[in-house]
């Protein structure tokens, strides 16, 4: 009886204990950190920059691109920005367009010869209880080799195998030393100036 009972008991220890480790086993996969990449053409970058008598606007590619997430919930990402991407959309006149174009990509502003990419880093998240996907991120951007950090509204959602990302961000970019036409830093400019804030509308996608 004793043989027999230490047998039955040594079975059942060994089936609650393969239980519990199959159990944390699913837990631990469940609540894995999971790097998603992003789909670059999907996925976009608007830019919209101001002076006293108009504006521009226009598109830059997103290179590549990596979102963090926890069970649904945005943790972290890193984006590489390709800044020969640049684009003007609102000028028609091809050769308007082109002389814009290459000044944006000139030492006056961006100086994409030396500094092809800009990156995004996250470095913060916190999650907004009371609006439904909703955070404020604040992240490395780094412009010309200069870091600098920034804070934005975002909107991350999660559908099936599906992402959808949303960020509204405004930077001043003379703090990436992009001074040119700044009434900052330039006297007697009039109404050739132009502002020193530059509007990102980003969208993500899989």
């Amino acid at each position: 009886m004793k043989i027999r009972f230490l047998l039955v008991t040594t079975v059942i220890l060994a089936l609650i204990t393969f239980s519990s480790a199959s159990v944390l086993a699913k837990g631990s996969s469940s609540s894995a950190v999971k790097a998603i990449a992003v789909n670059t053409e999907k996925s976009s970058i608007n830019w919209v920059g101001k002076k006293v008598l108009g504006q521009h606007n226009g598109k830059v590619k997103i290179q590549s691109g990596t979102i963090n997430a926890k069970n649904g919930v945005l943790t972290g990402g890193n984006f590489a920005i390709d800044m020969k991407s640049i684009t003007c959309d609102d000028l028609t006149d091809a050769d308007y367009n082109k002389k814009l174009v290459g000044h944006l990509n000139s030492v006056d502003f961006f100086n994409v010869a030396d500094f092809p990419n800009a990156n995004v880093k996250i470095t913060k998240v916190l999650k907004l209880t009371k609006k439904a996907y909703s955070y404020n991120l604040t992240a490395d951007l780094t412009i010309k080799g200069i870091t600098k950090s920034i804070t934005f509204p975002a909107t991350f959602k999660v559908t099936g195998n599906n992402i959808e990302g949303k960020a509204t961000i405004t930077i001043d970019r003379t703090l990436w030393d992009i001074k040119y036409g700044s009434s900052n830093f330039f006297e007697g400019l009039g109404d050739k100036a132009i502002k020193n804030e530059i509007e990102l509308s980003v969208n993500l996608a899989n």
